[in-house]
């Protein structure tokens, strides 16, 4: 989650990680491009090829959505076709940003680029309002349990200005976003308009109805703290260190990233899966030892106890340790052009870790056109998601998604190719209501 990432004038700056999505043509990328511009996070150079890619166009003024699709077959085509990241800071908070794909073929995309947010910001074109695909996505952010989420009825210039038309759209997504399980206070109405700025960084004149914040000025000041900070600690293990110098012949470290929680020296954990119990000697970091590290912090325990511990092995809470099974039943977004079948044979990756997996039956189906679940399928395509047995060779300790997002993920994996076949989740975290 958020980590301390650099100074700025003497103070600490954190890190906001953000999705967009959105429909096909509301404007996202204009929007990223309005960010990055606005924020002056472009170099001139870069502004000066959109500047002359716009003329050569016909345009008057700048298309900042040059300065995200940057493939040529997205700019020949006017689309986003892949996960953008961009990489952004203002002198309160850095920002990394997955700007992701509207058409429906790359729905995938946009689970790989929510799966580590912390908020999204969804668009939808005020002339539309709440579209198919609109539903689609709020959907996936659901399930992804992204905690917050930004409403930005784009375009607002081309419906001049109509409160009216905002509230109505407002109040429609209102209700779906209720269906979906987001509680009323972790989504915030913005309008905006990309294409001249108004509400992006700069509070709008012409919106004098609106007394919200503007949608640099929400992503500056919303909380970055997630669910995982409070959760128990877990810390998949990524590297077990032994310097064997003359001065560190006895040291032993196991590196990793927090993925859960805090550590501090005293705590006791259990080392999974072979559950051997000890305590933390010490946090270390390149800088120092620490009193304490939280969940997005990169360190290196020093345990009492000399245990075997190896890579992919899971330092864990004693006292709230995660299950350990080889029996999931858990929620597959399902990413390749061949479908799954049960039966299958394939690899899964949980955090560190890698081991054989077999698919048993198929559950429900996540319709995403009609947000309600249907009939188990009798395979699943691509962008299916649906509820899934799964039965691993070895014994993993995960955590349910809807607790814990990092022990509670997995990868499937083609053995021959090595290829990222799908997204799992543990459990069912998306409940419709009504």
């Amino acid at each position: 989650m958020s980590e301390v990432t650099s100074e700025s004038h003497g103070r600490a700056r954190d890190l906001l990680r953000f999705a967009t999505a959105g429909s096909v043509d509301d404007g996202k990328s204009t929007l990223v491009g309005r960010l990055l511009y606005d924020t002056k996070s472009v170099l001139a150079d870069q502004i000066e090829a959109v500047q002359r890619a716009s003329v050569d166009k016909g345009l008057s003024a700048p298309d900042l959505s040059l300065l995200v699709d940057g493939l040529r077959a997205e700019r020949e085509q006017g689309i986003t076709i892949d996960v953008a990241y961009r990489y952004f800071g203002t002198p309160t908070r850095e920002f990394v940003l997955a700007d992701t794909p509207g058409h429906v073929q790359y729905t995938r995309n946009t689970v790989t680029g929510a799966s580590t947010a912390e908020l999204a910001v969804l668009l939808v074109d005020a002339r539309h309002g709440v579209v198919e695909q609109t539903r689609r996505h709020a959907a996936v952010l659901a399930l992804l349990r992204v905690p917050r989420l930004v409403l930005a009825i784009n375009k607002i210039d081309i419906v001049d200005y109509d409160e009216a038309v905002l509230a109505a759209i407002a109040k429609d997504f209102a209700g779906l976003a209720r269906s979906l399980g987001f509680a009323d206070d972790a989504v915030v109405t913005i309008p905006v308009s990309a294409l001249v700025g108004d509400n992006v960084v700069e509070r709008s004149a012409r919106t004098p109805w609106y007394d919200g914040p503007t949608l640099l000025g929400h992503l500056e000041s919303v909380p970055v703290a997630g669910p995982e900070v409070a959760a128990p600690f877990r810390m998949p293990v990524q590297y077990v260190i032994r310097p064997r110098t003359e001065d560190l012949h006895d040291y032993r470290g196991y590196a990793g990233q927090v993925a859960a929680g805090t550590v501090r020296p005293g705590d006791e954990v259990v080392v999974l899966p072979g559950g051997a119990r000890t305590r933390v000697a010490r946090v270390d970091t390149a800088d120092g030892p620490l009193d304490a590290a939280g969940a997005g912090r990169s360190v290196t325990v020093l345990l009492e106890d000399d245990i075997d511990i190896s890579r992919g092995d899971l330092l864990a809470s004693a006292t709230a340790p995660p299950r350990l099974i080889n029996e999931l039943d858990a929620t597959l977004c399902w990413l390749a052009d061949k479908p799954l079948r049960p039966g299958a044979r394939l690899l899964l990756k949980h955090g560190a870790r890698t081991t054989q997996v077999i698919v048993g039956a198929l559950g429900e189906r996540l319709d995403t056109e009609t947000v309600s679940y249907v009939d188990a399928p009798e395979q699943l395509g691509i962008n299916d998601i649906a509820r899934v047995a799964l039965r691993t060779a070895d014994q993993l300790p995960v955590d349910e998604y809807a607790d814990i997002r990092a022990t509670g993920s997995f990868l499937l994996i083609d053995p021959p190719t090595g290829n990222t076949l799908a997204a799992g989740l543990v459990g069912h975290p998306l409940s419709l209501a009504g």
